[in-house]
Order: structure tokens, then C-alpha cells, then sequence
């Protein structure tokens, strides 16, 4: 999204893959940038290689279509002050906690890892295993239920294995001891690393939008066609096999869109009611049951927050890609700063640019307020809990999302039985997050793509590979050949 040059990333999307093939294929599309002559390595399995050459800079178009190195920093902001997340038992953190919070969390901690909740069933019981329960109310519970809207003993342990993965205690104070210890760069691939440890990033110059442009520009130059601005309603079959798409354009009239294949990232609940054939009721009954997050996001441009970096030379903007706001007296979820992304996401770079995050239904109030009123709400939040003053506001704006986070609650455990029904339409996959109802990262939504093209080209009926792909496991890569023509439903 672009606001008087001043570019957001709605969420956040840090380009790091354990999987060397999307890592590849997102430096095909834009090479990295020059570091001035130093040669970043690859450090993963005990083996190291060097980047591939870039050839960004071969002309003044594509100079900018590049990827920047970038270091991640997140933190907490819990009590009026930051603490680094993930939580590191560092003098500062002890500090800020105090000791009889310290020594609580302590003995809860090793309360929870002497006598561990079994089975996991629950996000709560997860987060309580790894962590113990005083650390979890106190950095964990308020944000997590900011994000689903329900209490954290009622979200699936789904949801931390697929997020929070082999992060606990343990390994963030063996991840920080590494750290104090180690000589240069590890190189940014970090493969070993649990993702939510990652020290660098790769990002696209001018925000995750360019990547897409750039493809967009390149299907475009080899005689492919996109098609903006339609509403897709209706899926045309004969038996269990797809014939069209039918979207309705700008003029009103309804195009069939003819195909091989076709892939949908569009939300399960809308593809499940697109059918010319209705689906068996129970299947509806799933379909109609699964739940989804909504993403209000509101840009703020200001001239300085209260809260700062203290550097050699003085007071600095604060390094953090986004910061956690866990604060129940508040609406506010997650605080980014667009600054820290990329450089090139700021029109102004002596002003800071923001972003907050908020998450709701769109049953909620917040959905329907005004874009006046949310503005108001969010400079009045984020001065309350002594971020910003209100008289630093230059400027706002307010983007919102459907459907951002698909939920491991409603009638998600039944969701088997939607995945039998589709699977049955032999040249139709579903891809990606809400394509298939899972809280992925975008690497992964990528992989389910790469792995239907694999099956495809290698002749394959089963589906199976697709929706094995999880965040922990080693991928199979497949060599492709040959591009049959396919409809993309998003």
C-alpha cells in the first residue's frame, strides 16, 4: 500500500525460508543488493556458499528492484518498557521484571518442565509447557487473544507448532549464548535456526508489494494475462473436474475464464459456496463454520516517539521492526516501523512511520468505525501507553483486510472433510494460507504452489504432498518442466 509515498506492509513479511528452493526463486526475481563488494555467505548443515552474483545493477530501472540485507528486531512492551522477545534471562530483562516477578516466573517455569501438560491440546497448555505459566500471562496471553479473540484455552496447539515451533526458554538463552560468542555472519539462510530466532531477513526494496510487481511485470513480457478488478462467483464444472470460472468485471458482465488447471487462494468458506454443484451439507456445514480474523491496520506519520534507542551518538529511532503491545487496557496489537523494514518505505526519513495493528471480527465495532474515529483511537492508545504524543501526529491513514488470519477454532478439527470433497476435483488446488485454512508463512504458501506444479508436471493424482507442507519439514524438490495453462482464483 502506498500513502503519499510512504509504502506499508500490512502484517509484516520477513523473506526468510528454510527452503533453499523459494530462497532461490525469490533471488531470481530480485537479485540482492551490492553490499560494496563484500560476498555474504550461506551458512546452513555445516556447509557454506556464496550468494550468487547480482545483476541488480545493470541498469537505472533495475538498481532498485533489489533485495536488502536486513537485521530483525522485535521487542515487548510490557509495564512502559521493552523487552526483547524472544524472552532472553539477560540482566536488562531481569532488571525491567524486577526480582520477585523474576523469581515467580522462575519457579513456574520449572514447575511447568518438571510436570508438562499431556496432551497439548490447547495454545494455552503450549505456551505453558515452554514457557511456564507466570511468563505467559505476563509476555504471551494478551497479545495472543488480541490476535484470535478468544481466550488462549479455547485456540489449538495447532497454531503454536505452527508459529512458535521450537522456541522456549531454553533455546533462546542457548540461541543469545551463541550469539556472544560467535564472529561474524552466520550468513542469512540460518537454516538451523527456529525461524522466530532469525538475526537477518531479506526484503524487497520497497516492500513485499514490489516482489509481486516484478512478477507481474515478467508474465506480462512473456505474453502471459492478468486479470484485475473481477469478482470471481461461480465455478463451472463437469463431474468432478473444473471447466471455468465465471468473474464478473467493472462493466457488470459476467467472463468465462477457461482452463487446464486452477489454483485458488481465495478463503475456503467462499470457494465451498462458488460451486455450480452444491456441496454435500456436511461439508457446507464445515465451510460455513471455520473462523477468520480481520486486519485493521492505521499508517501514522509522526516526528518522534517518547521511547528511543540510546547509541554512542545519542538517541536514536528504535532499531525494531515491530514491537508486541502486550497491554489488556488497550486495543492495540502490534507496532511497526516501516523505517526499519526498508529505508526506501518512508517518504520523509527524518519522520517516523508507523504502523498499527489491530485485530477484530467484522462483527466488531472497530470494523465500522469511521477512518476519523480510528485514527483517534490509535493516537489516543498509543499515548496512553507513552509512545507517542499526540502533538508529533503529522499525518494517518487506515487500511483494512479481510480475512487475514484464518483460525484454528469453529469447526476447524473437521476440516478433513472438506479436504476429501475438493481433493476429489482432480485440476483444482487449493494453495496458500487461506486456500487451505492454515496460518502459514508466506515461504510455505509458496511451497503448496511449487508442490501442486510438481505434481502436475509429474502426472500425480494425489494431493497428499501438498498438505504435508508444514513449517519444520525438509522438501523434496522436483525438477519442471512444461507450463500448462491455469487460472489463479486469489
Amino acid at each position: 500500500m502506498n500513502y503519499k509515498g510512504n509504502r506499508i506492509d500490512m502484517g509484516g513479511h520477513r523473506f526468510f525460508s528454510k527452503s533453499d528452493r523459494v530462497m532461490d526463486w525469490w533471488l531470481q526475481m530480485l537479485p540482492l543488493e551490492d553490499l560494496a563488494g563484500n560476498t555474504p555467505t550461506i551458512s546452513y548443515h555445516g556447509m557454506q556458499r556464496p550468494v550468487p552474483d547480482s545483476t541488480a545493477a545493470t541498469c537505472p530501472a533495475a538498481a532498485d528492484r533489489v533485495m536488502l540485507l536486513r537485521p530483525r528486531k522485535s521487542r515487548i512492551y510490557y509495564l512502559g518498557r521493552l523487552f526483547e522477545y524472544p524472552i532472553t534471562l539477560s540482566p536488562h530483562t531481569l532488571l525491567n521484571l524486577g526480582i520477585w516477578r523474576t523469581c515467580k516466573i522462575g519457579v513456574s517455569y520449572l514447575r511447568s518442565s518438571s510436570f508438562p501438560v499431556k496432551p497439548e491440546e490447547t495454545l494455552e497448555q503450549f505456551l505453558t509447557n515452554r514457557f511456564g505459566r507466570e511468563l505467559y500471562l505476563t509476555f504471551f496471553k494478551s497479545y495472543t487473544e488480541k490476535v484470535w479473540g478468544v481466550p488462549c484455552n479455547r485456540i489449538s496447539a495447532e497454531w503454536g507448532k505452527q508459529r512458535i515451533k521450537a522456541v522456549s526458554i531454553w533455546s533462546a538463552l542457548l540461541h543469545s549464548l551463541k550469539k556472544s560468542f560467535q564472529r561474524g555472519s552466520r550468513g542469512f539462510r540460518q537454516k538451523e535456526i527456529p525461524t522466530s530466532l532469525i538475526d537477518q531477513f531479506l526484503y524487497p526494496k520497497f516492500g513485499p508489494g514490489q516482489m509481486w510487481e516484478e512478477v507481474a511485470r515478467r508474465i506480462r513480457e512473456a505474453g502471459g494475462q492478468i486479470h484485475t478488478g473481477y469478482r470471481a462467483q461461480r465455478i463451472v464444472t463437469d463431474g468432478y473436474r473444473v471447466k471455468a470460472l465465471e468473474a464478473i468485471g467493472a462493466t457488470g458482465k459476467a467472463e468465462l475464464f477457461e482452463g487446464d488447471y486452477f489454483f485458488s487462494t481465495a478463503p475456503v468458506q467462499e470457494i465451498l459456496r462458488s460451486f455450480d454443484v452444491t456441496p454435500p451439507p456436511n461439508v457446507l456445514e464445515v465451510s460455513d463454520g471455520l473462523v477468520y480474523r480481520d486486519f485493521v491496520t492505521v499508517g501514522l506519520l509522526v516526528r518522534a516517539l517518547r521511547i528511543h534507542d540510546q547509541t554512542p551518538r545519542g538517541k536514536q529511532l528504535i532499531r525494531d521492526n515491530w514491537i508486541y503491545i502486550q497491554d489488556p487496557g488497550v486495543l492495540l496489537g502490534r507496532l511497526q516501523i516501516y523505517n526499519n523494514w526498508s529505508p526506501s518505505l518512508v517518504a520523509d526519513p527524518a519522520h517516523a512511520w508507523l504502523g498499527l495493528e489491530y485485530f477484530c471480527n467484522q462483527s466488531d465495532e472497530l470494523w465500522t468505525l469511521p477512518d476519523e474515529r480510528v485514527i483517534a483511537l490509535a493516537i489516543d492508545e498509543l499515548s496512553r501507553i507513552g509512545i507517542v504524543d499526540a502533538s508529533q501526529v503529522l499525518d494517518a491513514t487506515v487500511m483494512r483486510a479481510e480475512k487475514a488470519y484464518p483460525a484454528y477454532s469453529g469447526t476447524y478439527n473437521r476440516f478433513s472433510e472438506i479436504r476429501e470433497y475438493v481433493d476429489r476435483y482432480t485440476n483444482l488446488f487449493l494453495i496458500g494460507r487461506n486456500g487451505m485454512h492454515r496460518y502459514n508463512n508466506q515461504d510455505h504458501s509458496m511451497l503448496t504452489a511449487m508442490m501442486a506444479v510438481d505434481g502436475i508436471m509429474a502426472g500425480r493424482k494425489d494431493k497428499s504432498a501438498l498438505w504435508e507442507v508444514n513449517t519444520e519439514m525438509d522438501y523434496h524438490e522436483e525438477k519442471e518442466t512444461g507450463l500448462p495453462r491455469s487460472v489463479a482464483m486469489n
